[in-house]
């Protein structure tokens, strides 16, 4: 059994669809970021960085792994599903994995924070954020205008970027002129395990009463 620790954000939601996709019994623990658990120290003890999500694999002796693609790239060695196990498909969703954790994530973030969330309004840091963040996605259309998928087939390059891009508009990000990355994102979002999977950790009131209720449950 996986025991997953997350809340509903980008990053988080990159590792409970993965779970769905894969069709992993696991254990959800909802971690209230408005409240720091995140910091406390029972949960820094398994990631030291005081981040969601992290998993802890009960059948691997309680192996634990935080950050997100690192979890990802786990559960596929682990399943051997959703990542070719030949070298060069190996890279090729590797390397698209990569791209949204050094570029699509951190630009996004950024741009929801200074777009939403900072208390000044700074235009010249939202139009950087915002901007490289269009960029980023315009290389996701630009690739996929030849490629139904990522890297050949549905892998967790798809789930990584599509977690993320997916929640452009927060970001203040128009996607109108990308028509293949918008169909990308609904090919995706029509996927059952996807459509399930951005639902996990329910939202705060609901996971709220899951930790009342005695601080996980079992999903599948």
């Amino acid at each position: 059994m996986i025991e997953l620790y997350t809340a509903p954000t980008p990053n988080g939601h990159k590792v409970s669809v993965t779970l769905e996709e894969m069709g992993l019994p696991y254990e959800l623990h909802p971690v209230d970021l408005s409240k720091a658990v995140q910091k406390e120290p029972w949960f820094t003890a398994m990631n030291p960085n005081g981040r969601i999500p992290v998993i802890r694999d009960r059948e691997a002796g309680d192996f634990v792994v935080f950050e997100s693609g690192a979890i990802m790239i786990y559960l596929a060695e682990k399943t051997g599903k959703l990542m070719p196990t030949d070298p060069q498909g190996r890279s090729r969703v590797v390397q698209w994995l990569m791209f949204q954790m050094g570029g699509v994530g951190p630009m996004m973030g950024q741009a929801n924070v200074f777009y939403r969330y900072f208390p000044e309004k700074i235009p010249a840091a939202i139009e950087r954020y915002q901007k490289e963040s269009k960029r980023l996605l315009t290389v996701l259309d630009g690739h996929l205008k030849d490629n139904e998928y990522l890297a050949g087939d549905y892998s967790i390059a798809d789930i990584a970027n599509w977690c993320w891009a997916r929640t452009h508009a927060w970001s203040g990000v128009e996607i109108d002129d990308l028509p293949h990355l918008k169909g990308w994102l609904d090919r995706i979002a029509a996927r059952p395990a996807a459509a399930k999977g951005i639902t996990i950790p329910p939202r705060a009131e609901s996971a709220e009463q899951i930790v009342k209720a005695g601080q996980s449950m079992v999903v599948r």
